[in-house]
């Protein structure tokens, strides 16, 4: 059985998995995660397959969205459909879902894109860039992808508008 239970202080499974899982130039410090899930700002769902812990997912409340910022599935839990499941939930729960993505320059980025688009998920053609989390590093660029809204260059600038503001404190 495939459970996601809110958690209000990730335990040590999560922030290896977080740190393992993710390059550094697209995470946040550990003590800032710790920082923005005190403030209530960001939210984590521990992911736990028959009673083991199997993943993560982190996302932000928007006003109109949900930003998914990082989902992780342990190694060891990955296949037979987990990765489906946890869309599939995370849909149910919150409704319009909206995620970064890196650009298909590799194996791995162009099946993560493939694996979103068979869920429904579709990805703007608009320029998008990560504002850096460390300092002395420049914006990333990735891929916006949404499901549940209209897919226009007018959504794109509410969802970024929002992400900039709300996340990474831009606007």
């Amino acid at each position: 059985m495939i459970t996601l239970q809110q958690v209000n202080t990730p335990g040590p499974a999560i922030k290896e998995l977080y740190e393992e899982a993710f390059p550094y130039e697209e995470r946040r410090d550990w003590p800032v995660v710790l920082s923005l899930l005190d403030s209530g700002k960001l939210k984590v769902l521990q992911l736990e397959k028959d009673g083991v812990f199997a993943g993560f997912v982190c996302y932000w409340p928007l006003p109109d969205y949900t930003f998914v910022e990082y989902l992780a599935v342990h190694a060891s839990a990955r296949g037979g459909g987990i990765g489906t499941h946890i869309m599939e939930e995370l849909e149910k729960r919150f409704g319009n879902l909206v995620l970064e993505v890196e650009p298909p320059l590799t194996e791995q980025a162009k099946r993560r894109i493939v694996f979103y688009e068979r869920l429904g998920y579709q990805t703007f053609d608009e320029p998008y860039y990560q504002p850096p989390y460390h300092e002395g590093h420049q914006p990333l660029e990735l891929r916006l992808m949404q499901k549940g809204s209209t897919h226009n260059g007018e959504t794109f600038l509410k969802i970024k508008n929002q992400i900039y503001r709300f996340v990474y404190n831009l606007l």
